[in-house]
């Protein structure tokens, strides 16, 4: 999960709450031409072993692991460019999500209004998270961990908390 801090609102009205969550990646690039590189010598030192013995067809069989673990690799790359900001004042709770293939679709609610719902499994943890405003749910943080989901609607909750407060005047 990453938090950056500033999503920049047009308003200007304080940030309750801000955050850019984006799926996490366990490889970096130069991680995966490391990969490649010895799956790929391992797969071609097996299959050298079979062609040295006689099962030459074998040895083309070898090189399809590698290419399935780069096309792999290559869809995991491509969903990682998803992400998903959510920012809130206490006018304004806006939820802005950009697919992998770089499609916005954006929602604004009202904080007064809306509610987060968990969906929680006993062993697991939290599942699932949703906010709920006028009888519609929409899906939230769903590349986040059970751990890093309760973190996330613990913060959440506190900022929609402040939001229903109103906002804090300088005396």
């Amino acid at each position: 999960m990453a938090i950056e801090p500033d999503l920049g609102l047009d308003s200007t009205e304080p940030k309750l709450f801000s955050a850019r969550l984006k799926p996490h990646r366990a490889l970096s690039h130069n991680g995966f031409l490391i990969l490649i590189g010895l799956v790929g010598t391992a797969s071609f030192a097996a299959g050298l072993a079979f062609w040295l013995i006689g099962a030459w067809p074998v040895f083309g069989f070898f090189g399809l692991d590698v290419l399935a673990l780069a096309f792999a690799f290559k869809v995991s790359f491509a969903r990682a460019r998803a992400s998903e900001e959510i920012s809130m004042t206490c006018s304004e709770l806006r939820v802005r999500r950009t697919s992998a293939r770089g499609e916005v679709a954006e929602w604004v609610l009202n904080p007064l209004w809306v509610r987060l719902e968990k969906i929680v499994h006993h062993d697991a943890g939290i599942e699932r998270l949703y906010l709920v405003s006028s009888g519609r749910r929409l899906a939230i943080a769903n590349f986040l961990g059970a751990e890093e989901k309760a973190n996330f609607a613990k913060a959440l909750m506190a900022a929609l908390d402040a939001a229903r407060r109103g906002p804090l005047y300088p005396a």
